[in-house]
């Protein structure tokens, strides 16, 4: 009896010494799920961050970058993220107006001067409100956040006034404050996916689109559409987030390897942008594009006359878009 129960005993140990490397050896994967087009800003942004972690962790952890809209566009991606399908996310910070409304300011035509602007709001008290907003109301933490690039419009006619937009059918995101820029502006707001963009632009679905200068040159607009025009009406954010239970789920180490990348990422995406806006305008044109320099006066105006209208409405915070302009 002894020699058998000896045996089982060594036979259990045997057992816990060989699952003890398997559970050291561990590795926790999550999902990132991707929503530009391959090969833009935000999507080089996005392989550069999912490089770093993959490499800092050592096997600890792995992202799994799902390029492109495999998973959907990116409201899809953002409702998959919020039930935790989909752990990772990263484009611009417009998209969660769709849950916290205030983040709707950043999708408003000429409420940031520049670029320098928009990054010191990324840094503001009034920024990180909006932050917090968003993790204990969704459960999405924003890992890191930065400026890039101004959007301009891609067009199948010369736009070289505000009268020009009236009446156009404009592609725009599936973001509320987006549809009514464009109202305000006199367009008539249309949406298409991105992927669907290039081919509603080249067979007339759509006279005009919108988008961030080097995503758009990655999307083709410029060969659909022949004018290109510097409106400059938005500057884009960049940004990485992360679902929080994901994010509660790793270790302080992980956590900290995850903030680190993002910020870097980021860090790198506005620093290239403002590389790439001129470059690919410049490739743009000798694509054969005409671009057009607008005296954009008029389209601010009539934008910056529609925000006291859009607070009385509870587009946004009132106050919020006064504050935004006393950032220095």
């Amino acid at each position: 009896m002894r020699s058998i129960k000896s045996l089982s005993t060594i036979a259990v140990v045997g057992l816990s010494m060989l699952l003890l490397p398997a559970a050291a050896s561990a590795q926790k994967t999550l999902t990132f799920g991707g929503s530009d087009a391959i090969g833009s800003l935000l999507d080089r942004q996005n392989v550069l961050f999912t490089k770093l972690v993959n490499e800092r962790a050592a096997g600890k952890l792995k992202i799994n970058f799902i390029q492109g809209e495999q998973l959907g566009n990116d409201q899809q991606v953002i409702e998959q993220m919020i039930a935790g399908s989909v752990h990772i996310y990263g484009d611009v910070l417009d998209w969660y107006a769709n849950w916290v409304k205030d983040f709707a300011i950043m999708g408003w035509g000429f409420t940031f001067r520049d670029v320098a602007h928009l990054q010191k709001f990324t840094e503001s008290a009034p920024y990180q409100k909006l932050a917090d907003e968003l993790r204990a109301k969704q459960g999405i933490r924003i890992l890191a956040a930065s400026a890039t690039q101004p959007r301009v419009m891609f067009a199948n006619k010369p736009i070289t006034k505000l009268d020009d937009i009236s009446g156009i059918k404009m592609r725009v995101p599936e973001i509320k404050v987006y549809v009514k820029l464009w109202e305000t502006l006199g367009a008539r707001p249309s949406r298409l996916a991105w992927a669907e963009v290039f081919l509603g632009l080249k067979n007339g679905v759509v006279d005009a689109a919108e988008g961030p200068v080097s995503a758009a040159f990655s999307a083709k607009f410029h060969e659909a559409a022949k004018h290109v025009i510097r409106t400059d009406h938005i500057y884009s954010s960049a940004h990485i987030t992360i679902n929080e239970k994901a994010y509660q789920e790793l270790s302080p180490e992980l956590q900290q390897i995850l903030v680190a990348a993002a910020k870097e990422a980021v860090d790198w995406a506005r620093d290239q942008s403002a590389k790439e806006t001129e470059e690919v305008m410049s490739k743009m044109a000798a694509a054969g594009a005409t671009v057009h320099k607008v005296d954009i006066t008029a389209i601010q105006a009539r934008s910056q006359q529609a925000v006291a209208d859009m607070e009385k409405d509870g587009a946004w915070s009132p106050g919020l878009w006064k504050a935004i302009q006393e950032i220095k």
